[in-house]
């Protein structure tokens, strides 16, 4: 290591690294911060609520195996949720379920986009000719256990689209209340 010192102090002599050296375009400083712009500072969004919730909108409150509570209201057994209106669906298990047990999702004005389809605990496989019937005339079927399908139509009515529900009550003691009607 001391022959190197002296050869580099007799000699001026630099060790030159192998590669190419890389060069930095701006040097790192250490006191630099973000901080907010100007506009940032003084502007700030407002947003004004008109109505917290669509007023003709259903919402499925609870579900138990008796059957559902919608927007307040109970309802004993199988039940079909149209855009305005709940009716009792006469379907006892998701074998009932025919092509004219779902003629009423298409006969309404305006034209409903996709109907969700509770079969109880589990998920359930419907008769292709229903599931077919129901495509050709425009109109797209979701099929889940009820659980699942209560929330999905929840959100769907939540982004304002027309949507039906065709739901079968889960058999046994499964039941689900949102925070809401647990604080009432």
């Amino acid at each position: 290591m001391a022959a190197g010192f002296a050869v580099r102090y007799l000699f001026g002599a630099r060790l030159a690294p192998c590669g190419p050296r890389a060069e930095l375009l701006w040097t790192p400083r250490r006191w630099h911060r973000l901080l907010p712009a100007d506009d940032e500072l003084y502007q700030r969004t407002r947003i004004s609520l008109m109505q917290r919730e669509l007023p003709h909108a259903m919402y499925i409150d609870s579900y138990s195996s008796r059957g559902f509570t919608v927007s307040g209201n109970r309802v004993l057994g199988p039940c079909a949720l149209l855009p305005h209106s709940v009716l009792q669906w006469n379907v006892g298990s998701h074998r009932d379920i025919t092509e004219e047990s779902f003629s009423l999702f298409w006969m309404l004005e305006p034209r409903i986009e996709i109907v969700v389809v509770g079969t109880g605990n589990r998920t359930e496989r419907l008769h292709s000719l229903v599931l077919q019937a129901m495509r050709q005339r425009g109109i797209a079927v979701e099929v889940q256990d009820t659980p699942n399908a209560c929330a999905t139509f929840n959100f769907l009515c939540h982004e304002g689209r027309v949507t039906g529900a065709a739901l079968i009550p889960p058999p046994g003691e499964m039941s689900l209340t949102y925070p809401t009607q647990a604080a009432e």
